[in-house]
């Protein structure tokens, strides 16, 4: 697995993961994914919590069709990579094009760690990809808030 830290000045180097290389990380990530538009402290409370299952924090990152399906993307695909590329919790940063079931079906992640909001509401493919892989699903108590309430916030405090 390619290091995703430096261990002589201690910084983090950047690693982008390409589909096509999801399989070299196989059994040996969390997985994290969704929108992170707009990134927010919640989720960075969700990458740490990810981190202290033991392993590397891979974060899948929705592409702006996804988004675009919530509000106009804020970031663009790449530019919300770049951020939470930054983020000393995530190791490696998958830009997705595909579905999430997919990427999870090439990764095999070790672990799947979603909201507690998730709990009893993960689409059963995405279910049925991580028991066929032996991947432990994870819900973490991190869910502190959301992308689109802070997004109605914002235009009830513009328009108001």
């Amino acid at each position: 697995m390619e290091d995703a830290g430096d261990e002589h000045s201690g910084k983090k180097l950047p690693v982008i993961v390409s589909t096509e290389d999801l399989g070299r990380y196989r059994g040996e990530v969390t997985m994290v994914d969704g929108g992170f538009d707009p990134l927010h402290h919640g989720h960075v409370a969700y990458f740490e919590a990810a981190a202290t299952l033991g392993a590397p924090v891979l974060c899948n990152v929705s592409s702006d069709a996804w988004v675009g399906g919530k509000h106009p993307p804020l970031l663009d695909h790449a530019e919300r990579g770049a951020v939470i590329d930054a983020i000393r919790f995530v190791s490696y940063v998958h830009l997705s094009s595909i579905a999430t079931v997919d990427v999870l079906r090439l990764l095999a992640p070790r672990y799947y760690a979603k909201g507690a909001d998730w709990r009893g509401r993960l689409p059963d493919d995405e279910l049925a990809a991580c028991a066929d892989a032996g991947t432990e699903v994870v819900y973490l108590d991190t869910v502190v808030d959301s992308s689109t309430a802070i997004l109605e916030r914002y235009e009830r405090r513009r328009s108001g």
